[in-house]
């Protein structure tokens, strides 16, 4: 007499490869929303522990906190945000942008067109304005290179509750001073100042009319 088969018992559920699924998903969304966030202007780096709180004015739509730079791309100058705990001041802008974009900022195809520079640079707020010191004949550098600075100094914290386009922004090095210039747009312009009127000198009294004091001038 042949004896029945027993039947295989059922086998537990492996969670292991559903946990490894699970684990390949989350890795997928977060590459997603990383590439649309990079696409989208967004650099998804670390807070920056930029400046102490200020009453600074930032470019308008732009949170107070965050840092502006400005970087060059196919299309010319543009800004690239970044997030802040405090507003930046002129120094701690130009100190960042002189470090290039970051790699959020590169596959944007953003690049700096700074040159090495011999030395440090400093930026100031004075007078409701910046002042950069270069550690070079400040003619030297050539008009793309102003744009970036000129216009990521107007956007940092300046006292004085000015908009970035009225910020005056001076350029001294090796004993020359180029500004001041305002960011205007994505491009720097010299200040123009107005031109003060010159008043006309009043034609002379023609012959024959009667002059002050009752006294007609002869004719000639």
């Amino acid at each position: 007499m042949n004896t029945p088969s027993v039947p295989n018992a059922p086998r537990a559920p492996r969670p292991r490869r559903r946990l490894a699924s699970g684990l390949v998903l989350a890795g997928v969304l977060t590459g997603a929303l990383a590439a649309g966030l990079a696409g989208c202007g967004i650099a998804p780096t670390d807070v920056i522990d930029a400046g102490e709180p200020a009453t600074g004015v930032k470019s308008p739509g732009q949170p107070e906190s965050d840092v502006q730079l400005f970087f060059y791309g196919p299309s010319g100058l543009r800004s690239a945000t970044r997030p802040a705990k405090a507003p930046a001041d002129p120094n701690q802008a130009i100190q960042l942008l002189l470090a290039g974009p970051n790699h959020a900022e590169r596959m944007r195809g953003l690049s700096s067109v700074l040159p090495v520079f011999p030395g440090a640079l400093r930026a100031e707020a004075r007078n409701g304005g910046v002042e950069i010191e270069l550690p070079m004949n400040v003619k030297l550098l050539d008009s793309a290179s102003l744009n970036q600075l000129v216009c990521t100094a107007a956007n940092a914290r300046v006292p004085g509750n000015k908009p970035p386009d009225r910020v005056p922004v001076t350029l001294a090095g090796d004993s020359v001073r180029i500004g001041p210039m305002v960011c205007g747009g994505n491009n720097a312009f010299p200040v123009v100042e107005p031109t003060p009127s010159v008043s006309q000198p009043s034609d002379p009294a023609p012959s024959g009319t009667a002059m002050p004091g009752g006294t007609a001038q002869p004719a000639s």
